[in-house]
């Protein structure tokens, strides 16, 4: 079992900038692919950033693409999103997702373990 704990969020105006944390303990941390996923109100949860388990490749959608950055720090057992430029259409809940040695890193069916979310609000 993982339990993962976000944090950082917030409001914030256009061209600002979050980083959100998200905390993880239970597990083997460096053996999980780590990823963020947003949803924002009425649409789906959508792939946001991940990282690769073995590689620590990173992965982004092509909106966010050049704006946020992902990185995880093992031995603190802990992921991050840092977010620039943020822009109003970037406001959702943002969750982190965890699974264990997949190289599925953009595949919401894929993840074992979600946390709680939180809420990134940008306003214009």
């Amino acid at each position: 079992q993982v339990q993962l704990v976000e944090s950082g969020g917030g409001l914030v105006q256009a061209g600002g900038s979050l980083r959100l944390s998200c905390a993880a303990s239970g597990r083997t941390f460096s053996d999980y692919t780590m990823a963020w996923f947003r949803q924002a109100p009425g649409k789906e949860r959508m792939f946001v950033a991940g990282i690769n388990w073995s590689s620590a490749s990173t992965f982004y959608a092509e909106s966010v693409k050049g704006r946020f950055t992902i990185s995880r720090d093992n031995a603190k057992t802990t992921v991050y999103l840092q977010m620039n430029s943020l822009r109003p259409e970037d406001t959702a809940v943002y969750y982190c997702a965890a699974v264990w040695r997949s190289t599925y890193v953009r595949v919401y069916a894929a993840y074992s373990y979600w946390g709680q979310g939180t809420q990134v609000t940008v306003s214009s």
